[in-house]
């Protein structure tokens, strides 16, 4: 049930108000003025605030209300709050909206859109807080971890199966190989595994194998001295060298050329190599974790990858879901990146319509966590006001899905004018086809298309 706060200075609103609410069983409580409003968001847990803008009966100007506005952002800034007034102008409604609030009724209000905004915002609220919830309780694995620990958002049973992996294993100095699909996050539990063991006060340092070009990876990986080749002037240290104490992560791991795939045993089994055009020996302490969204055993296979080295870097392997099957993840991880976006871009509040949600809820997620974080940046710079809208995350959905979000945010004038030009357009004009299609008569359609101004 949810807590309800309506404040207002006549006693026959709050009453009306009280009862309208109280049917769609929630808690309400009230108050009739700002301060009585403070006071209980103070000390009170509150999933929405109905607020009038005007409590002085002398006056109509909404500053009462407007000047509440942001003390109540102040004390819980996750509380949605709805205006009310008779009064209403668009310059209040803006004004009001720029200083938090999350949407505008005007009295005498429609039953049906007040209940139907109170839904929205409870809804689109309580969804920021599990957001936020969720990534509190992932910021630290165990007690003692860095603070800055990688978020891992999960909330799925599998990414939560793979936080107790990486919980009984983080502290333990295994090779691990972390497996999936590109973009389901595999370098964030790298660094999770990094954060949680006791190397953590050392550096983690990561190279990409796919990036490199097989005439430098030798040097890249071991480091060269002077003279060695062509372009090297000084002497270089490689990755080992600079992981030393610490951990090294290998990314796309099957990306490693065959011919040096020994050399990499090599340092695995006994911690030894040389730099490029040296002799010299040098021991190093690493631990090393590796990622791949290859079949390591098919590699093998192939003759593409060696056995023991597999075997090496596999002490413990982690597999990493796609997106599409952990897909209660979905809403944590949109509101997670919704608020980097926002900071990044100065975009200040912003939330999601119920229909991108249900957008992103049902979008296959080919490119995975990385794409949703792409997906959800583009929509924080195209979106025009504080709502992301399922049109601003432009989601290559079906054209079937496409037309069906798009209905849900219009109007419903104009989503009635949309659907009868179309069945005009399907029919070729013929208004009697179409009203059949549409479910009208013919008198009816007439009236609608003279209302709308077709032809």
């Amino acid at each position: 049930m949810s807590r309800i706060l309506i404040a207002d200075d006549q006693a026959d609103v709050l009453a009306a108000l009280r009862l309208l609410l109280k049917g769609e069983h929630h808690n309400i409580a009230t108050a009739s003025s700002p301060a009585g409003v403070l006071k209980i968001v103070e000390t009170e847990d509150l999933d929405l605030v109905l607020i009038d803008l005007n409590y002085a009966r002398d006056t109509t100007s909404g500053s009462e209300g407007l000047e509440l506005l942001p003390r109540i952002q102040v004390l819980d800034p996750t509380l949605p709050v709805i205006v009310m007034t008779a009064w209403g102008s668009v310059d209040i409604a803006v004004e009001a909206m720029r200083r938090g609030a999350r949407d505008f009724i005007q009295k005498p209000w429609d039953n049906a859109r007040l209940l139907a905004i109170v839904r929205t915002q409870i809804e689109l609220a309580q969804a920021l807080r599990r957001g936020q919830q969720l990534e509190a309780e992932n910021l630290a694995l165990r007690d003692g971890v860095s603070e800055n620990l990688p978020r891992v958002i999960a909330q799925s049973p599998a990414m939560k199966a793979v936080l107790k992996v990486v919980e009984r294993i983080g502290p333990a100095d295994a090779n691990v190989l972390i497996t999936g699909e590109n973009g389901t996050g595999k370098e964030v539990v790298a660094r999770s595994l990094h954060a949680v063991s006791s190397r953590a006060a050392k550096p983690l340092v990561s190279v990409n194998a796919s990036a490199l070009a097989e005439g430098l990876f030798e040097s890249e990986l071991f480091g060269h001295v002077r003279g060695a080749f062509t372009d090297a002037k000084t002497d270089r240290v490689g990755r080992f060298e600079l992981a030393d104490g610490g951990t090294l992560f290998l990314d796309e791991i099957s990306n490693v050329p065959l011919n040096l795939q020994p050399k990499l045993l090599r340092v695995l089994e006994t911690g030894e190599f040389e730099r490029v055009g040296s002799s010299k020996t040098h021991r190093v302490n690493v631990r090393v974790l590796s990622a791949t969204n290859a079949d390591l055993k098919h590699d093998v296979a192939e003759g593409k990858f060696r056995q023991d080295l597999m075997f090496r870097l596999n002490t413990v392997e982690i597999h990493l879901p796609p997106l599409r099957d952990r897909r209660e993840d979905i809403e944590a991880l949109a509101d997670h990146f919704l608020r980097l976006h926002r900071d990044r871009y100065r975009r200040g509040r912003m939330d999601f319509t119920l229909q991108a949600l249900e957008a992103l809820r049902a979008y296959s997620w080919p490119g995975n966590v990385r794409e949703l974080d792409h997906v959800v940046e583009r929509a924080v710079l195209m979106s025009s006001g504080n709502m992301v809208t399922a049109m601003d995350l432009a989601l290559q959905t079906s054209p079937a899905a496409q037309f069906s979000a798009r209905l849900e945010e219009m109007s419903l004038e104009d989503a009635e004018r949309l659907l009868i030009k179309k069945a005009l357009a399907r029919f070729e004009g013929n208004a009697n086809r179409a009203a059949e299609a549409l479910g009208l008569s013919r008198s009816a359609l007439y009236r609608r298309l003279q209302k709308y101004g077709l032809s």
